[in-house]
């Protein structure tokens, strides 16, 4: 994934990977775009963490809109699942929200590992789908 390709992805407890080593083998990839102090992300975030832990080959990546860097980690801490985000307010973050057009939060982007998108409705899915029966949809 090419808007990826030299970003390290940041886990809850600080730490932080590779994103070319984190996404390998996963089949698709979750752009969450989110914000704690967002009452409707707050509310969806519990659903998704549900669901993230029900999928394989799927990996979720954090875009924060957050007011600050500690907030994010909070908000990771808090209420996430056990996925990794992109730095808080980093050019790669500011970057995937212009390019998949993002205008207001909660968001989840659906992406093939390649790159091609699959839907920007990805909350939808979570919310009216089985997690198996989402994820068969987006990888057909």
């Amino acid at each position: 994934m090419d808007s990826l390709s030299s970003t390290n992805l940041i886990k809850s407890d600080g730490s932080s990977v590779p994103a070319a080593s984190a996404l390998a083998g996963k089949d698709i990839v979750l752009f969450y775009f989110s914000a704690h102090w967002c009452p409707p992300c707050r509310k969806f975030t519990p659903m998704l963490k549900d669901f993230y832990e029900e999928v394989e080959g799927v990996e979720i990546v954090f875009i924060s809109s957050d007011r600050s860097a500690e907030d994010m980690t909070a908000y990771m801490k808090e209420s996430h699942g056990d996925w990794l985000a992109i730095p808080h307010n980093s050019a790669v973050a500011n970057d995937l929200k212009q390019k998949y057009g993002i205008s207001g939060i909660p968001a989840l982007v659906v992406v093939k590992l390649d790159g091609t998108v699959v839907t920007k409705d990805g909350r939808s899915h979570v919310t009216g789908k089985t997690p198996a029966q989402a994820v068969k949809d987006w990888k057909a």
